[in-house]
């Protein structure tokens, strides 16, 4: 489906955006001042520097998505009279920042925009879809359609029975350590890079039938960490088979709706009808607040739990082979704060005690500002609570 209807993001109890003056963003010529516009030309040329503003705020217009419905009533949300001084203005200047939300518990502290971005957009996620899979995964292991973690993919999807895929245990597919050959490197013509086009673009099928190439099993599945969105997409699958339900209308029903976000948001799907999971939940800012938020309750609204707290405990808490990962969510060093964290900037971080919550939205080449964006993250943190 393409062009998702969107909602009013902008809440009645929200001032409108005023008061901040029209700072020149990093390399606006270059990303397409005053145009910004649609590229849908042929397959890779989305991440043309004059494409990607439009593309990364747009993925359901350009390629085929599934709506994830909100509905009832937004969980409310306050603004402070005056942001923080937390040198928002410098970062800002400094990196190619699409978006950024600063909240503590129900007050927006700080919502920018920069590139002619709106509150309305829906941005894209990259791999910060990963963690809320992660989330569904707990959620369909509390209603008991995953019997277990231990299970294999393959008990809930049949089409990978014998691949080393469905020959895997849940739990090890959350930690990113199945232990099957995929390399992630973003190089050009790597794993994800295939199967991102036979997926994304539709240049192949989808489904199990996807992951056809990828056989080679180099360790036994717990033993090592390798980051792989293939096996994000093998959860998306257990989901799908486990529920009966598509990911979207899934995601809609146990966290969109009652989390109570403002607007719809979507989920790119392949050519059979699946979605992507590892990547490519399209939604607005505030509703990616809202989400962090949420995890900073761990997972309960008002007092109505939404995700199993115990299930959100665990899966940002370090559980691969590895430290700094959990379930599909990477973890600080402390372990007091996690993040959701998407390719070219995309991340929102949350530190539970304090109930801060940062929404970060860019176009960043692919492999750099990550520092930055972290240097940045600690300052707020350290500002806002000493």
């Amino acid at each position: 489906m393409r062009g998702v209807k969107r909602h009013a993001a902008v809440l009645a109890f929200l001032p409108a955006l005023a008061g901040f003056p029209a700072l020149a963003a990093p390399d606006e010529e270059l990303l397409g001042k005053n145009r910004y516009a649609p590229c849908l030309r042929p397959e890779g040329s989305f991440a043309a520097p004059e494409c990607i503003v439009w593309m990364m705020s747009n993925y359901d217009a350009a390629f085929p998505a599934r709506v994830v419905k909100a509905g009832g009533s937004a969980w409310p949300l306050q603004r402070a009279a005056a942001e923080p001084a937390v040198g928002i203005d410098a970062f800002l200047a400094a990196h190619r920042n699409t978006g950024l939300l600063i909240l503590r518990g129900d007050t927006i502290l700080a919502e920018r925009y920069q590139y002619e971005r709106k509150p309305e957009h829906r941005f894209a996620s990259m791999s910060m879809a990963k963690t809320v899979v992660a989330m569904l995964v707990g959620i369909a292991l509390h209603e008991g359609h995953i019997k277990s973690l231990d299970d294999p993919a393959e008990r809930y999807v049949r089409a990978l029975q014998g691949h080393p895929y469905g020959e895997t245990p849940v739990r090890h597919l959350l930690t990113m350590s199945s232990g099957v050959r995929f390399v992630e490197n973003y190089l050009g013509n790597d794993d994800i890079m295939k199967l991102g086009r036979r997926l994304l673009f539709h240049t192949g099928p989808g489904g199990a039938e996807a992951l056809a190439p990828y056989r080679e099993r180099v360790a036994s599945p717990g033993k090592v960490f390798s980051y792989a969105s293939s096996e994000t997409y093998v959860l998306g699958l257990v989901l799908r088979g486990a529920t009966g339900r598509s990911v979207a209308d899934y995601l809609s029903e146990k966290i969109w709706q009652p989390m109570g976000a403002e607007a719809d948001a979507s989920m790119n799907i392949d050519a059979s009808g699946y979605e992507l999971a590892y990547c490519c939940l399209n939604a607005t800012l505030r509703d990616w607040a809202r989400l962090g938020r949420l995890l900073a309750e761990g997972g309960a609204r008002e007092g109505r739990q939404i995700i199993p707290a115990a299930w959100v405990q665990e899966a940002t808490s370090n559980r691969a082979p590895m430290t700094g990962y959990g379930y599909q969510t990477w973890v600080a060093p402390s372990a007091d704060r996690f993040t959701l964290r998407g390719l070219r900037g995309q991340a929102v971080d949350v530190h539970p005690a304090s109930k801060i919550v940062v929404v970060h939205t860019a176009v960043y080449g692919v492999g750099t500002g990550r520092q930055g964006q972290q240097n940045f993250f600690d300052a707020i943190l350290k500002a806002l609570n000493p």
